[in-house]
């Protein structure tokens, strides 16, 4: 997974397109663009780190990191936009829940100012559940990855 790959390797979605395809607003909305996308296959999540996030308030105020929940949540949502993109018009009316989380490894703070490229690949599909690796990277640099899974359910 490579972050650098050029986005007319995939669609690319804005804000507002990411919106369409998934329910998470402001403050939870933790990607804000998507590039490389390739239905059924793999999306990049990208996600620009600000003093102003509201979780930098209380992690840690003198010494502010994203937490790693969060940045798995980046995962969780940069999956959900690809298996809305790959299911399509079938996909109307239903939610992607997160179900688990696998090992999960934070390797370097996420700082404001940040770039985080968030990487997730699809490993399975069975059904309504789905399987993911997903890795998160700044400049190139791995900070955090893990393997999850999703549930695609009606509202």
């Amino acid at each position: 997974m490579d972050e650098n790959s050029p986005s007319t390797l995939g669609k690319t979605l804005d804000i507002n397109q990411i919106k369409e395809k998934i329910p998470h607003r402001y403050p939870f909305l933790m990607i804000d663009r998507v590039i490389g996308l390739v239905a059924d296959t793999r999306a990049v999540g990208v996600k620009n780190v600000s003093i102003n996030e509201a979780f930098f308030q209380g992690h840690f105020p003198s010494q502010p990191i994203m937490p790693g929940v969060l940045i798995i949540e980046a995962m969780a949502q940069t999956s959900a936009v690809l298996v809305m993109e790959t299911l399509g018009k079938s996909a109307e009316g239903t939610l992607v829940y997160f179900m688990s989380v696998d090992q999960a490894r934070f390797r370097k703070p996420v700082t404001p100012g940040d770039t985080l490229h968030v990487s997730v690949e699809k490993i399975r599909q069975r059904g309504s559940v789905w399987k993911f690796k997903g890795e998160a990277k700044v400049d190139g640099i791995r900070m955090a990855d893990a393997i999850f899974a999703a549930m695609i359910i009606d509202e």
